[in-house]
């Protein structure tokens, strides 16, 4: 009796299984993170050599076509991380609805397509990291990661000492947890002081709101260190790409 191979599963695209998953490949091209770009082949706005790509499992090869939105895509550069001065008053995102200016709107236009590392409010300023590879900045936005973000922030009102180090065992704040935060007195002068705060993950106006449970209110915040990444002499609006070699020794293993 002859044996027939056994037939692909109906939700397994039939192509051989050659080059590299169409999301890594879209991260890597620095178009969307790999969730998202799983939605958009979802959503049916990929092609791959001018057909509809129905499943995030497909396979992109040498020489293949992808378009987004009807746009062809080029090839992935090579990872590239840059350090950026962010000015308060931009939005950390590629299109504001209430059409407020951008991060990207102001970035220099050599610079390939590019995605923010996490991300800093309106009104935050400071180091944004920036790199043309997706997968990278979901890497390195992980909590996993363990690396520190650094900030120096003005407040005004009354600092109690001890209760900075009391962040150090972490806090619930309506219901959501931080974890430990490194916080320390600077300097003060009247009702105004510097602060210097390190957390590890990150979470929405984290710093603010720990702050503001504090009793007191942020006046200026400046992040000035992602990781081994340093804010360092960067002026306002300046970019600066971290060299191949650095980004290397520096990667979490």
């Amino acid at each position: 009796m002859t044996t027939q191979p056994d037939a692909p599963a109906p939700d397994q695209p039939t192509q051989a299984r050659t080059g590299e998953r169409i999301a890594k490949w879209l991260a890597r091209a620095g178009i969307a993170s790999r969730r998202d770009a799983e939605k958009l082949v979802a959503e049916g706005r990929i092609k791959l050599n001018n057909a509809p790509v129905a499943h995030p499992a497909t396979f992109v090869s040498p020489g293949d076509i992808v378009q987004v939105n009807g746009r062809v895509v080029e090839n992935p550069d090579r990872t590239r991380l840059w350090r950026y001065h962010k000015p308060d008053g931009l939005m950390t995102t590629h299109r504001d609805p209430q059409g407020r200016p951008t991060v990207f709107e102001r970035l220099p236009p050599t610079l390939p397509r590019v995605i923010s590392v996490g991300r800093l409010d309106l009104n935050s300023e400071g180091l944004l990291l920036l790199t043309n590879d997706g997968a990278l900045a979901r890497q390195l936005e992980l909590p996993a990661t363990g690396w520190l973000r650094r900030y120096r922030v003005r407040v005004h009102g009354e600092v109690s000492e001890p209760a900075l180090r009391d962040l150090a065992r972490g806090l619930i704040i309506d219901g959501t947890r931080f974890g430990p935060i490194e916080a320390g007195l600077d300097s003060r002068k009247g009702s105004n002081a510097w602060l210097t705060m390190s957390i590890h993950e990150g979470k929405n106006r984290e710093i603010r709101r720990v702050v503001a449970h504090l009793g007191l209110a942020v006046t200026r915040l400046i992040r000035v260190a992602y990781g081994p990444f340093q804010l360092g002499n960067l002026e306002r609006g300046e970019v600066a790409e971290v060299q191949a070699r650095v980004l290397r020794d520096q990667m979490p293993k």
